[in-house]
């Protein structure tokens, strides 16, 4: 699950990796391997030098996109709710880093069924801005987030207060 309370007041939200470490080795041997199929029938010829290049290039092509693409997806987010404070932290790829909070009695939760970037966008507002939570997620993980989130900041609201 891409997403995860690991107490009852604290959730952490990671995107779903489909390849993991293993997977990104067992690609790279296997593209390489299918890549050298065709050019083993060029051993001891000068046109083998000639594709070698091409093949090496294509290679590394597939390795740099694969990286950078696990780097693209390397956020998390952490939301931590108390009786008087809702945290929550964003850190992106490439060292981005994000800071919300506000008190719970005053955080809204939204869900954009049409309106966002992505079906089903959930927000939480208060303090004068509103933040998106998990827009990574899928729109069933990010449907059921929502109900969740509105339970939890229920239950801080009522251990809490509207004071601060």
């Amino acid at each position: 699950m891409p997403y995860r309370w690991t107490t009852e007041t604290e959730l952490e939200l990671s995107p779903h990796r489909s390849l993991s470490p293993r997977g990104f080795a067992g690609v790279i041997l296997l593209f390489f391997t299918l890549v050298l199929v065709p050019i083993l029938a060029f051993l001891g010829t000068l046109a083998l030098w000639g594709l070698l290049p091409f093949a090496m290039l294509a290679l590394w092509g597939l390795w740099w996109g694969l990286r950078r693409s696990y780097a693209d997806g390397a956020i998390t987010e952490h939301l931590v709710l108390t009786p008087n404070s809702c945290h929550l932290t964003r850190h992106g790829p490439r060292g981005a880093h994000a800071e919300w909070a506000c008190n719970p009695y005053w955080v809204r939760v939204t869900s954009h069924d049409d309106a966002g970037p992505v079906k089903h966008y959930v927000t939480l507002s208060g303090n004068g801005r509103e933040v998106e939570i998990g827009a990574f997620l899928s729109e069933e993980e990010r449907k059921r987030l929502y109900p969740e989130l509105q339970a939890a900041l229920s239950e801080m609201r009522a251990a809490g207060g509207p004071e601060g």
